[in-house]
Formats: structure tokens, C-alpha cells, sequence
């Protein structure tokens, strides 16, 4: 997997991102009722957007995942996606 490169019709890529996610103030009370929903949440959006998951750590108080994502898709365009639809997803 760490050579595995993804073709596209005139280019081959292969972009791996390391992402954290930290709560404000890293508040290890109001993270640890949502971990679980959060892990689900993070793979079911990866997968609506067409991005792999290639690692990912759960520690106390943040999230650690290593993702591939498209070289048509900028990162930021992609970590706006996630932290928006997450936050929503999260408090419904």
C-alpha cells in the first residue's frame, strides 16, 4: 500500500494528507460521549467524497487519520467539507 498509486487519465498520484482534529480547548469530557459517532461520521463522509482513509488513531482527547485525497479536490475545499458536515452531523 505505501507505493500503491491511483491514475487519473493523463496523471498517476499519489497524495496522503495527515489530518488531527481537536476539540476547543481539547475538552476530554464532551470529546469522549462523541468518539464513536465521530469515527462513523468521518469514514461515511470520506466515502461521499471519494477519499481513502488510509490510517487512522482515536486518542483521548483528538483524532489522528491519514488520508488520500484526490488531486482534483484541494485540501482545504475537502477539510472545509469534513469539519462543517461533521459538526452537523454531530449535533443533530
Amino acid at each position: 500500500m505505501a507505493n500503491k498509486t491511483n491514475s487519473m487519465a493523463h496523471t498517476k498520484w499519489m497524495c496522503k494528507y495527515h489530518i488531527v482534529f481537536t476539540p476547543k480547548y481539547r475538552r476530554k469530557a464532551i470529546y469522549n460521549q462523541y468518539k464513536e459517532s465521530i469515527r462513523d461520521i468521518i469514514k461515511q463522509l470520506c466515502v461521499y467524497k471519494g477519499v481513502e482513509i488510509i490510517e487512522g488513531h482515536r486518542m483521548p482527547d483528538h483524532i489522528h487519520i491519514l488520508v488520500s485525497i484526490p488531486p482534483k479536490m484541494s485540501v482545504s475545499i475537502f477539510m472545509w467539507y469534513l469539519k462543517g458536515k461533521r459538526a452537523l452531523m454531530i449535533f443533530r
